[in-house]
């Protein structure tokens, strides 16, 4: 039975609204002006709020973006859960259902399955730990007071008088919010870490390309790193006398095991994939009228098994992959591209002669935005009462995320350090194999409540590796069949579980990192503060007003034994277990370097040979963090001064650096077809830069998607193929001569399984890298594509670059039209804002009411200006710039900020998406700090009291 796809989410719901709509019931008043309007915050006046010690100032800006002014930290925290709570009720309550697995209580039985699998992974339930047991009590009392805030707001409204989302909610069930707790707060950093977990898919997705491809295959799609052109964040340190030195320190010796094992289990370590053939790429099998599915040169099925595992293993990951993929991803999809980026530059090389700071983390795009922009003051900054910063916060959680306060500046961009590992388990009645022993696991029981139908009640097992998340979908449930696995393995008997270790899932203090670095006042607390974010792991840039910049790189990161956490780990072998984690001390960072300058993008932190632990091996490859690098140094070199221009200007480059490696050899193809000359003739003369009414980063970007495709996308197995991408190959086993393209040879037909967002080859820096590495490769097998009856196979390079060029104008002439004078890349690569629950699926009026777009974007995928679009899926945009920021320490009143969309969450409010149109251009607003700024740009002032 095929997984349910994310496409089914709330289907069945929205339907019944609109269904009612139709019918009459409530039509008029749900559509009416006065309902739509219930909900707007009144931000004029008094309004009181039981629990205050004394009244909080409440100024509005034109944008609704509010600074809060109180004497007190606790009614400086009460007032931003009131506040948050007037703008964007709606999108927290679903936020902490998401976290608590309770979505069905909202919207029925399509959540079912999602709130089964976040009720495994258990997230609030380890929220509640670190609430009762790790958290500060200074945290604590800041969560009860924010929490106090927003049940304040909550109390005797209901229905439109919250949102309009319940006006229509409240007509197919009668829910109801509860009150706010503050662990509901907390378990929001466990989505935050979700979304950002590192490798996990890379892990899975290596898995099932072993089906079909060798491991010498396998290696070439995840080239390493290259150090040698791509700077890793920090150089020149080491790690010596149990901590980091960013000025030297010891060589890399050895933590942990290197990952070579002796393969006596068949699994990773030996790097074998099994017995398979070459697999591919081959002579390739047409599909569909696509070339190029591919298959192994002799007719077998190539590329072994998963790590010497078995085909079956790769129908099982495949499943949890389609559970993970299930998951909402509120902060984005995961996968090559998605990041941030951040530099910070020293005032020897700044206009201002102080640090200039800037950063913009790329996320899902949705309405409204993950971020909310907001100042914290206490009215008197003392000891008591200590905090005076403004930022970036996300509703549902007190403090601010990305900011500054009065003396220290900071920003975020994923580390992506590998956290997450996957556990084959041998299970029996009740136990599990552990070294040669039977350990019972353990159990709990889970009951999930649906809005409309019957309560379900699932178990919930686990091991010592962690919770076993194969039990979440009846095609992981005993899928059997698996081939041995060598002489140290258990028997198959009938298949093996899937567990999931997590750093997230053990009890943090992370909670108190936020409210510790909103109120750090130089780099030494920056650094405390940083130590204790343990998930998820970030590069943390810092500027403060003394002058100084630096760098820390936090997070709580496994140290393996055997294994390297790339494949699926034995997890009845406990030599495959983590010893512990990287010491904090001993994590990478910077402070004042010789360079001038600090760049982070998601590239790798530090050489491998400079440092003994292993952080991951799945960088993004660093096409960002240069661009960024060589424009500072371009700037510098002779003595120039970087400005505020210069630093929006960075942050807005959108050259294509993979384009300026591969056009000069699309250019030297010889091309015959007049048609698809006059297309390739747009690249020559081409500048690289992906502007939205570019023609020629239309047809490049196109070039682009269809050399992935025909080199790769149809040579890879279906289960990171597009869901719905179907080809032609020939069956398992089947090692007959393909007699020709008629059909007379046993094909089957294959569909493609995975979400566009997250389906293979995504066409991100890590491909970049891949056909880098391939072009000076004429002959290379994976040039080599089938034909059909009008397009002849390719042999080389060469004629699948040519046949890449001819499928992109005919796929262009067909989404542009034939006037290649009227083509730009923005009508291909547009943005829609999707309301991130009623405004995702189906009825043109509930879309109409809360969804807004599309803007034709620039920029592209592992630009700086990084409107990311999965090549594999087509050119909508599926993550961006969530923000910008950049901050001038010289003055903070001169610093600028721009959100995706807007303040409110209200749709129609006149703050709903009033930043968007300023944002897809590229402009800032002006970020008032100071009193006098504040003032002056305050158009609403409230006062809450007592």
């Amino acid at each position: 039975m095929p997984a349910k796809k994310k496409t089914r989410r709330l289907r069945l719901f929205v339907i019944v609204v609109v269904l009612l709509l139709l019918a009459g019931l409530g039509f008029s008043a749900f559509w009416a002006v006065d309902t739509v309007r219930a909900s707007h915050p009144q931000v004029t006046g008094q309004i009181t709020l039981d629990g205050l010690s004394a009244p909080v100032n409440v100024k509005r800006d034109a944008n609704g973006i509010p600074q809060l002014y109180a004497d007190s930290a606790e009614d400086l925290f009460q007032a931003q859960g009131f506040v948050h709570a007037q703008d964007r009720f709606w999108e927290m309550d679903v936020r902490r259902h998401m976290t608590s697995g309770r979505l069905s209580e909202m919207f029925g039985e399509g959540q079912v399955e999602t709130d089964a699998f976040l009720r495994t992974l258990g997230w609030r339930d380890i929220a509640q730990q670190e609430f009762d047991e790790e958290l500060s009590d200074d945290t604590v009392t800041y969560l009860q007071a924010y929490a106090d805030g927003v049940n304040a707001y909550l109390g005797g409204r209901s229905g439109a008088e919250l949102s309009v989302e319940y006006a229509a909610l409240g007509l197919v069930n009668d829910y109801a919010p509860e009150e706010w707790d503050p662990v509901d707060s907390v378990a929001w950093l466990k989505a935050m870490a979700w979304d950002l977990r590192g490798n996990l898919q890379e892990e899975i997705d290596r898995s099932l390309l072993a089906g079909r491809l060798s491991q010498e295959q396998i290696d070439e799609l995840y080239p390493p790193y290259p150090y040698d052109r791509n700077a890793p964040i920090v150089s020149g340190g080491g790690v010596s006398g149990g901590a980091y030195d960013p000025d030297g320190g010891g060589s890399a010796g050895g933590s942990g095991d290197d990952g070579t094992g002796d393969g006596a289990d068949g699994l990773p370590g030996d790097g074998t994939p099994g017995d398979g053939t070459d697999g591919l790429p081959g002579d390739g099998t047409p599909g569909d009228g696509l070339p190029g599915s591919g298959a192994p040169e002799d007719g077998t099925p190539g590329g072994g098994d998963i790590a010497g595992l078995g085909s079956d293993v790769a129908t099982q990951l495949a499943a949890v992959a389609d559970a993970l993929d299930e998951v909402p991803a509120l902060l984005g999809p995961n996968g090559s591209g998605i990041g941030s980026n951040s530099w910070v530059i020293s005032g020897d090389y700044t206009t201002t002669g102080e640090p200039l700071l800037a950063n913009d983390p790329h996320l899902a795009p949705m309405l409204p935005s993950i971020w909310y922009q907001m100042g914290l003051h206490c009215t008197e900054v003392s000891d008591s009462c200590p905090f005076a910063v403004s930022g970036f916060s996300f509703s549902g959680m007190p403090g601010v995320v990305i900011g500054h306060n009065q003396d220290i500046a900071w920003g975020f961009t994923n580390l992506g350090a590998d956290v997450t590992d996957l556990y084959l388990e041998k299970l029996n009645d009740g136990t599990y194999l552990r070294d040669d022993e039977e350990v019972p696991y353990t159990t709990r029981k889970e009951t999930i409540h649906v809005a409309g139908g019957e309560s379900r009640e699932i178990t919930v097992r686990a091991t010592e590796n962690g919770p076993i998340v194969s039990d979440r979908s009846e095609e992981l449930r005993d899928t059997g069949g698996l081939a041995p696995v060598g002489n140290a393995a258990p028997d198959r008997g009938n298949g093996y579980a899937v567990s999931l270790r997590w750093t997230a899932l053990e009890p943090s203090k992370t909670m108190d990192a936020v409210f510790n670095l909103n109120r750090a006042s130089d780099f030494e607390e920056f650094r405390a503060a940083a130590a204790d974010f343990a998930v998820p792991s970030q590069n943390l840039i810092y500027s403060d007003t003394e002058g100084n910049i630096g760098y820390q790189a936090p997070g709580r990161i496994p140290v393996r034994g055997a294994g390297d956490g790339r494949y699926p780990a034995p997890g009845w072998d406990s030599s495959y277990d983590w010893e512990g984690y990287i010491p904090q001390e001993e994590m990478p960072w910077e402070y004042n370097p010789e360079r001038g300058y600090i760049v982070t993008a998601n590239q790798a932190v530090i050489d491998p040979d400079e440092y003994p632990y292993l952080l991951t091996d799945d960088w993004n490859y660093g096409t960002r963090s240069q661009r960024i690098d060589d424009l500072i140094q371009s700037k510098i070199k002779d003595g120039g001064k970087i400005s505020m221009g210069d630093m929006r200007t960075i942050q807005l480059d959108n050259s294509n650096e993979m384009a300026k490696v591969l056009v000069p050899y699309l250019l030297k193809v010889d091309v015959s077809d007049a048609y698809v000359r006059e297309a390739q003739e747009l690249l020559e003369g081409w500048d690289y830069t992906q502007d939205a009414d570019s023609a020629s980063a239309a047809y490049y970007n196109a070039v682009w998607r269809h050399v992935l495709k025909l080199a790769f996308g149809h040579k890879l197995p279906k289960e990171v193929r597009v869901e719905g991408q179907c080809l032609r190959v020939r069956p398992t086993g089947d090692s007959g001569p393909i007699e020709d393209i008629d059909g007379r040879a046993p094909l089957v037909r294959e569909c493609g399984e995975r979400s566009p967002d997250s389906a293979q080859p995504d066409g991100g820096s890590r491909w970049f890298e891949v056909v880098r590495s391939l072009l000076d490769e004429e002959e290379s097998d994976w040039w080599v594509t089938s034909g059909n009856r009008t397009v002849p196979p390719s042999e080389n390079r060469d004629e699948l670059l040519a046949k890449a060029m001819r499928d992109a104008r005919w796929e262009l002439t067909a989404l542009l039209g034939k006037d290649i004078s009227t083509w730009s890349w923005g009508r291909l690569h547009q943005l829609e804002l999707q309301n991130q629950t009623l405004g995702t699926e189906g009825p043109a009026p509930v879309r109409w009411l809360l969804n807004r777009g599309p803007w034709d974007l620039s920029g592209g995928k592992d630009a700086v200006d990084a409107t990311g679009w999965n090549a594999a899926g087509g050119y909508d945009v599926t993550w961006v710039p969530s923000m910008r920021m950049i901050v001038n320490m010289a003055d903070f009143d001169e610093s600028q900020w721009i959100n995706l969309a807007g303040a409110s969450g209200h749709a129609y409010h006149r703050n709903y998406t009033d930043q968007t149109e300023l944002w897809a251009d590229g402009e800032f607003l002006p970020w008032a700090w100071s009193d006098d700024a504040v003032n002056e740009a305050t158009t609403d002032t409230m006062a809450l009291i007592p």
